[in-house]
């Protein structure tokens, strides 16, 4: 008998398959794909949608042949796509290697991670699906595909959403290895925010502005992580006394009453990119049930409006969320990125009442959308409200229709959510 597919990392949707799958090679992946009247595939299952769910077969990956090969002439990893980031990380820094962001969390899987757009912060780091050079990925047909960067397919093979196949295998490009080091400051105001994002984001390599909404004036905490021993993108420290930022006296969590030792490392101690540029340590396992996550990205021009809106729905906001985070991502290149240009974004982990969080989006949305707001395809958001925009926000939705209807001809891979979002 199948094990039961179970439910989502949060615990705040469980999936409706019928059975979950997990093959132990590409041949028995192959069999299960073309086999399957309705299949999708899960990664760590870190989404906060039914964007992984179907009413057929769920497929996980964790049981196949784990690959990671270093090709230092090419300067890729070649890992396999249910691996973490983490797990990656770890190997590639013991050969000396590094990768040029990494998300908040270094738990998600390289593959789930990738095809929903995520990313990190910082003002030259595009989303994590920027650093993949190519993917291959076992189609419903039980056909083994290869798309590379380059060829006329790549710009949705990446950000796909789960509309292609099966990923088995993702390359990422990696640099040499870097040190980071990581200060959390405070004193900073949303209207210094405003007045010169350029000087706030610039603070470092990955700023992130954090607020509880408690107060509509003020942020908490300036999350902001330097390289120190490579090319730097941040205009680093300088801009700090400019903006009366202080230090804080000691490490923090960006959730009040959050523990900080399962933080990374603060106090501006330097250390491997691995060990700074996320904000949880590896081998704590936060989100562990108790917490919702929205995210939307807006162009950098559109700040101001935005914070606006946040500011005058504070009370509202404070209510429901236990921490908002600002953080900016530079334009991609996949047709479905939500980061279509260079863009801010306003994430919120939100407590776990789905209720009330879905009944307050469509008022955040209703003052967002006018601004070119693209949510994050993993989390929370009016999922409807989207697909009347689609066309505008992605300009290349239908060759990305095009190349799903060629890949996967029998709509296997379909479900209620690409439905839902126009797609």
């Amino acid at each position: 008998m199948a094990p039961a597919p179970g439910r989502t990392w949060a615990g705040n949707l469980a999936y409706s398959a019928q059975e979950l799958v997990e093959p132990t090679s590409t041949g028995q992946l192959a069999e299960v794909m073309a086999g399957a009247r309705r299949v999708r595939v899960l990664g760590s299952r870190h989404s906060f949608n039914r964007i992984a769910d179907t009413t057929g077969t769920l497929v996980g990956l964790r049981r196949l042949p784990t690959e990671l090969e270093l090709d230092g002439d090419r300067r890729v990893v070649r890992a396999g796509a249910g691996l973490t980031y983490g797990e990656v990380g770890a190997w590639i820094q013991e050969q000396g290697w590094a990768l040029h962001a990494m998300a908040s969390l270094p738990h998600i899987t390289v593959g789930g991670a990738v095809a929903t757009g995520s990313h990190g912060s910082g003002d030259g780091a595009a989303s994590l699906a920027e650093g993949v050079a190519a993917v291959e990925m076992v189609t419903t047909e039980g056909e083994h595909v290869r798309l590379e960067r380059g060829g006329a397919d790549f710009g949705g093979a990446v950000v796909s959403l789960g509309m292609l196949g099966a990923v088995t295998v993702v390359e990422l490009e990696v640099e040499p290895t870097y040190d980071v080091a990581q200060t959390v400051y405070e004193g900073l105001t949303w209207d210094q925010v405003v007045e010169d994002l350029d000087a706030v984001t610039g603070l470092g390599t990955s700023v992130s502005v954090f607020t509880d909404w408690r107060d509509p004036d003020r942020t908490t905490q300036v999350w902001v992580k330097d390289r120190v021993d490579g090319p730097r993108t941040g205009s680093g420290a300088p801009g700090v006394d400019g903006l009366g930022l202080r230090p804080a006296d000691g490490p923090r969590h960006m959730i009040r009453g959050g523990r900080p030792e399962h933080c990374t490392q603060q106090g501006g101690v330097p250390g491997a990119w691995l060990d700074r540029l996320p904000h949880f340590r590896l081998g704590f396992t936060p989100s562990a049930g108790e917490e919702l996550q929205s995210e939307w990205l807006l162009s950098r021009a559109s700040v101001g409006p935005a914070l606006d809106l946040l500011r005058g729905m504070a009370g509202q906001l404070a209510e429901l969320a236990l921490s908002a985070e600002m953080r900016t991502v530079s334009r991609g290149r996949q047709w479905l990125d939500p980061a279509q240009e260079d863009s801010i974004a306003f994430h919120v982990t939100w407590r776990r009442v789905q209720p009330a969080v879905e009944a307050l989006l469509p008022r955040i949305e209703d003052g967002l959308d006018p601004l070119g707001a693209r949510p994050h395809w993993g989390k929370l958001f009016d999922e409807r409200a989207l697909a009347g925009r689609l066309e505008d926000l992605y300009p290349q939705r239908g060759r990305m229709l095009e190349l799903a209807a060629r890949l996967d001809p029998r709509g296997a891979l379909r479900n209620d959510y690409l439905e839902r979002v126009g797609l």
